[in-house]
């Protein structure tokens, strides 16, 4: 520390002590701390961009909670694109995305016919896109590719189109190299047993009891194990 110029004795911290001289205080350089700028990092619109989440609103005395509301069709549309970008999405599940930010039913109503106009939601797409991918990259069959959909809000008559498309040459195609992948795994196992865990494979993937069990005792015929007292369909 020292002494400045009208005798005011200078602190290590930027205050000052006032001189009693001259009765005026010298203002220090004190160091401004952070958060003192008084800015909000909320955003002024009310609700976050991707649209207001619970427990995550503004709060009182913010900029965001004393800013006009906003427009709840551009928070939809935020939410909608976003979700878009991650991955392809059904109108129904986009729907439920903005029940769960509380987007009002009305403007949430507007957006998704919007983008269903303009070709951003094409449940049609999605379906066929989905049966084609998850066949082929997980052998699914049918049956399986139909649960997916339904759950996923496509409507009913989109999902037996899509999954219509499946050529049942190929689904049993599919059953096959499925079932030549895990045949050897399978050996040394008792004939019954493995037999049932062949067809519970498939099972899982929808494929239906019938078409399991003839596949999966061609692949043993074929590898020259014995078929006798192989079971024809789960008991």
């Amino acid at each position: 520390m020292g002494f400045g110029a009208g005798g005011l004795r200078e602190e290590r911290d930027g205050s000052s002590r006032e001189d009693a001289g001259s009765g005026r205080p010298r203002q220090g350089r004190g160091r401004r701390r952070r958060g003192d700028r008084g800015e909000s990092r909320e955003w002024s619109g009310g609700w976050p961009p991707d649209g207001p989440q619970k427990g995550k609103g503004p709060q009182k005395g913010t900029g965001a909670a004393e800013g006009p509301p906003a427009d709840p069709e551009a928070v939809a549309r935020a939410i909608c694109l976003r979700l878009l970008t991650m991955a392809p999405k059904t109108r129904a599940q986009l729907a439920d995305a903005l029940r769960k930010r509380d987007v009002p039913e009305e403007a949430a109503n507007a957006v998704l016919e919007r983008f269903s106009e303009v070709g951003l939601i094409d449940d049609e797409a999605f379906a066929a896109a989905w049966v084609s991918s998850r066949h082929a990259g997980r052998g699914l069959a049918g049956r399986a590719l139909a649960q997916e959909l339904r759950r996923r809000g496509v409507a009913e008559e989109t999902v037996k189109d899509a999954v219509g498309r499946l050529d049942p040459d190929e689904e049993t195609e599919t059953a096959r190299r499925l079932v030549e992948r895990k045949l050897a795994a399978t050996r040394g196992v008792e004939p019954q047993a493995r037999m049932r865990r062949l067809v519970g494979m498939l099972a899982r993937k929808g494929y239906s009891p019938g078409l399991a069990f003839r596949v999966v005792r061609e692949a043993i015929e074929a590898e020259g194990s014995p078929s006798d007292g192989l079971p024809d369909a789960f008991e």
